[in-house]
């Protein structure tokens, strides 16, 4: 006589495939407490993160025979290995989406607003890996493909005001100001660099932005790198123009406060390539 359904004991896929899926949720998110620690170097952080993505695929296969086994044999164990199933799922959905992403855009890590004389990093060279201080003049022409809306800001604004609204904005998206150099008649130009991290690893890309004094107002140019990787699946193009944007609604709503040179009002900012 055929044992009642619950003293069925369950089918070992769907137990190993829930023990596989906790152990990839649980290895990922150590991986992201060694990104944003610091405790270890980058290397050991996406080797433990690739080893939950190993996991997690495992899990699904697990899963997937769980349910073969179930629809024979009538043993149960469904909901552990939909359980393993969508907790897979989800640790391989944003890697997936990522890689989509990857075999769209060119393999560049920086991005820059000005391809003649890239904003440099000062503070922050010491901080990042070697051979990746420089703008690598071959992104260019990749990077006016793929992102044509990355361009310098001009404004009517003066100098100084303009540096002044670029550094609250900076630490209004609460980056790490690592220098902040003010614009003054010895040093026309406004420089300010951070440190930027990625939402969801939390890896740390640097940025520099740079006021430039023109005729009629100033000029803002931008630069955003990764330290690490070949591609950054263009998260510094984002980041660039989002920067851009928020700095031109701040300062077309900036007061005039009358420093530097007398200027007319300024109406409001435009995007635009500068003029060369």
């Amino acid at each position: 006589m055929r044992r009642p359904f619950l003293d069925e004991p369950i089918t070992p896929f769907a137990i190993w495939s829930a023990r596989l899926a906790l152990f990839a949720v649980a290895v990922a998110a150590l991986s992201v407490i060694i990104v944003r620690s610091g405790l270890l170097d980058i290397g050991p952080a996406l080797a433990t993160f690739g080893a939950a993505l190993v996991f997690a695929a495992a899990a699904i296969l697990l899963a997937l025979a769980s349910f073969v086994a179930i629809w024979r044999n009538g043993v149960p164990g469904l909901g552990r290995a939909l359980i393993a199933l969508m907790l897979g799922a989800a640790l391989l959905a944003y890697p997936a989406y990522l890689a989509v992403r990857a075999a769209k855009l060119p393999e560049i890590n920086d991005v820059t607003t000005d391809f003649a004389n890239p904003p440099r990093f000062d503070v922050l060279a010491r901080l990042r890996p070697p051979g990746r201080v420089d703008y690598p003049a071959r992104y260019a022409d990749l990077q006016r493909k793929a992102y044509p809306d990355v361009v310098p800001l001009q404004t009517d604004l003066p100098v100084r005001q303009a540096y002044d609204q670029a550094l609250k904005v900076v630490t209004k998206r609460k980056w790490l100001v690592v220098d902040a150099r003010t614009p003054s008649p010895t040093r026309p130009q406004g420089v300010i660099e951070a440190v930027a991290r990625t939402p969801i690893m939390g890896f740390r890309d640097d940025v520099v932005v740079r006021v430039t004094p023109l005729s009629d107002g100033s000029r803002i140019d931008v630069r955003s790198a990764s330290r690490y990787g070949l591609s950054d699946f263009g998260t510094n193009a984002r980041r660039v123009v989002a920067l851009l944007n928020d700095l031109d609604d701040a300062i077309s709503n900036a007061p005039d406060t009358g420093d530097d040179t007398p200027t007319p009002k300024a109406p409001p900012t435009r995007r635009q390539p500068a003029k060369r």
